[in-house]
């Protein structure tokens, strides 16, 4: 089974391509996606063959045709798409790319909206867990207004992207057109919660069943909040928020839950819709949550998993490798290599 990864960035801002990559290279032919020829992934082997893709903003025709050429080429049999900009593409036509024979383990668009910022709120009354106090706005006028609501320091956040903290209302209006001019509104104008940040990585069946799940407290993070070390945990509240989740909405595919944790309250801080860069570290521990994504894709019968050691430690490092430059010139040139 040949199958296609994306999100291949391993920078400061680093994508889940690379631990999909090495959480499944040793029983599966693997495909890179990406949409820049700079990103690490497209030089470090785990994949056969490497394709420049076009930019989700060009609509499905561009990417159909390029994933006929692709297919026809190379054998594709399956797709996990790990990024954002990609995801409401691929949810979208998710039934003409697989008419396609491509298969593919997503949610609906229903459910992909639902996660939402802005739906938050509806979704975590649902699944019985406290979200923290978050207006939406429009305008400078209604940030200000807010704001008298609200104690600082405050979260300026994009409805799809991006999250600043802002100690002070001049500082929250410039996060406010900031985010705007780049993702345009709504905007949320969120209460910090003070407490430690766990996140849980889970694969649901789509059936309504939570198939794996790994919890991490993290420890230490970059300045843009990306985890660099963390330890593993078992919360069996947050399992339980992440089960319910599943059964509630049906969930097909990868998700991840932050959360922050404050004596004995959860707050759902945002759902992500597909696997967080930090996902190597659940198959380092035994559970390999990608290859149960393929299992789905493949319809076979799954044992849940949630059983894993704990406080086994994460640690994020740098690293570097050296290759031809002629392999990026041929990448940026015939858009494959």
């Amino acid at each position: 089974m040949k199958i296609a990864i994306s999100g291949l960035n391993n920078t400061d801002n680093p994508a889940p391509g690379i631990p999909l990559a090495k959480s499944l290279k040793d029983e599966y032919e693997l495909i890179g996606f990406s949409y820049d020829p700079n990103e690490p992934g497209d030089y470090m082997g785990l994949t056969s063959k490497n394709y420049l893709m076009p930019y989700p903003s060009l609509g499905f025709e561009e990417l159909k045709n390029r994933l006929l050429h692709i297919k026809e080429q190379s054998g594709l049999d399956a797709i996990i798409p790990n990024l954002d900009a990609e995801l409401p593409l691929y949810i979208k036509y998710q039934d003409e790319i697989e008419a396609m024979g491509i298969k593919l383990c997503l949610p609906s668009e229903e459910n992909f909206e639902l996660r939402n910022k802005n739906r938050l709120d509806t979704l975590s009354k649902r699944l019985q867990i406290t979200y923290p106090k978050t207006f939406e706005i429009g305008s400078v006028e209604e940030l200000k207004s807010v704001s008298e609501e609200l104690d600082f320091p405050l979260m300026i956040k994009g409805n799809y992207y991006k999250a600043y903290m802002s100690q002070n209302l001049e500082s929250a209006i410039e996060n406010f057109y900031k985010i705007s001019n780049e993702w345009g509104f709504p905007i949320l104008v969120q209460e910090v919660v003070e407490g430690e940040e766990v996140n849980l990585v889970g694969v649901a069946d789509g059936k309504g069943e939570l198939k794996g799940a790994v919890g991490i407290k993290k420890l230490t993070t970059t300045d843009i909040g990306k985890i660099w070390t963390g330890i593993t945990i078992h919360n069996e509240k947050l399992l339980n928020i992440a089960k319910e989740f599943a059964k509630q909405t049906g969930w097909k595919g990868p998700f991840e839950l932050e959360c922050m944790v404050n004596m004995n309250s959860i707050y759902l801080i945002e759902i992500n819709p597909r696997f967080p860069a930090w996902v190597y570290f659940a198959t380092a521990i035994g559970i390999n949550l990608p290859k149960m994504v393929i299992e789905i894709m493949e319809g076979k019968e799954i044992e849940p998993q949630f059983d894993y050691p704990q406080n086994k430690m994460y640690v994020r490092y740098v690293d570097e490798l050296v290759t031809d430059f002629s392999n990026f010139i041929t990448l940026l040139s015939t858009k494959e290599l």
